[in-house]
């Protein structure tokens, strides 16, 4: 019997409420915010033991900071799982949570988690990652279940850019969907978006291990294959010739990519990091080639070894 944990869930979109399902199923006491809700952040924070943040990202240096306000226990425990970049510092969402509450243990949650398919109770597989590893197992705890399998990490970087990378390689599988390109181009292009991730990852301090589990390889299958995927459904979109303003408009929630894709030219600027996938994205999104030119481009960039 696992002991009761009263837990805060500051999101409640589709993701922050399943894994509240997933919590309180475990027999943990579990408190539901949200930005646009009427429960009081205060009165949520109460007593709790753990602080989940299922926030988009535009929203989670604001809410880092409103939650600094508030009494907290010393042994708090955060676990972030939102899934992107400051478009200001480049920051994960760990490390903005990090920042504000030096002293409190930061795990991350991230995997192929499909939020649609854990409502309905499907089978599903997660990681929760940390530096301090006790802070990892005790999460670990609390959301594992027979539908729910948690495994942990300790390359928290790692696993939360795996969660992140990915969004923006799941536009470029939807628009070799919405081409009609084929399983081998699919095949090409994932595989190629791995190593792209990878390139990234280690440029900014992972290890290249943790893109081939749960959170990499994992996450990528998952969403690069799914029509619930939102950040699927902007490239699958666009090619078929919706502009990107009306996709969002009528998107329901956040296509993290979006963003993701933005900082992530910034980086390859300033560390000279060789992208090309993310660059047809970022120029697909950003309106200066069509889906077709893209696809164009990466086909037609200098012949190279494969692991160069």
């Amino acid at each position: 019997m696992v002991q009761e944990t009263t837990i805060a869930i500051l999101g409640a979109g589709a993701w922050g409420t399943a894994l509240a399902n997933l919590a309180e199923a475990n027999g943990h006491r579990v408190q539901l915010w949200s930005r646009h809700g009427t429960a009081k952040l205060e009165a949520v924070l109460e007593d709790a033991q753990i602080v989940l943040s299922a926030i988009s990202m535009k929203g989670v240096r604001t809410v880092a900071l409103q939650v600094q306000s508030y009494p907290l226990s010393s042994e708090t425990i955060f676990v972030t799982a939102t899934k992107g970049l400051d478009p200001q510092t480049c920051a994960t969402p760990s490390q903005i949570w990090q920042a504000a509450f030096p002293d409190h243990p930061v795990v991350v949650l991230s995997g192929p988690n499909l939020s649609a398919e854990i409502e309905q109770s499907l089978p599903a597989a997660t990681v929760v990652a940390s530096n301090i590893s006790t802070a990892a197992e005790k999460v670990q705890l609390v959301f594992s279940s027979p539908r729910f399998r948690v495994y942990t990490n300790s390359d928290p970087l790692g696993v939360e850019l795996g969660g992140t990378l990915k969004n923006v390689m799941a536009i470029a599988a939807g628009v070799c969907d919405g081409l009609q390109l084929g399983t081998n181009a699919k095949a090409a292009l994932v595989t190629r978006g791995l190593t792209e991730m990878v390139r990234i990852g280690n440029c900014l301090g992972a290890k290249t291990e943790t893109f081939y589990g749960l959170s990499g390889l994992g996450d990528l299958l998952a969403t690069c294959n799914s029509p619930l995927s939102r950040n699927y459904q902007v490239g699958y979109q666009m090619a078929g010739g919706q502009t990107l303003t009306n996709i969002l408009a009528n998107l329901l929630g956040t296509a993290e990519g979006v963003n993701t894709c933005q900082v992530l030219m910034q980086l390859a600027k300033q560390q000279n990091i060789y992208m090309p996938i993310t660059e047809q994205v970022y120029r697909l999104l950003q309106g200066e080639v069509t889906p077709q030119q893209a696809l164009d481009e990466l086909m037609l960039r200098d012949i190279k070894p494969e692991y160069n």
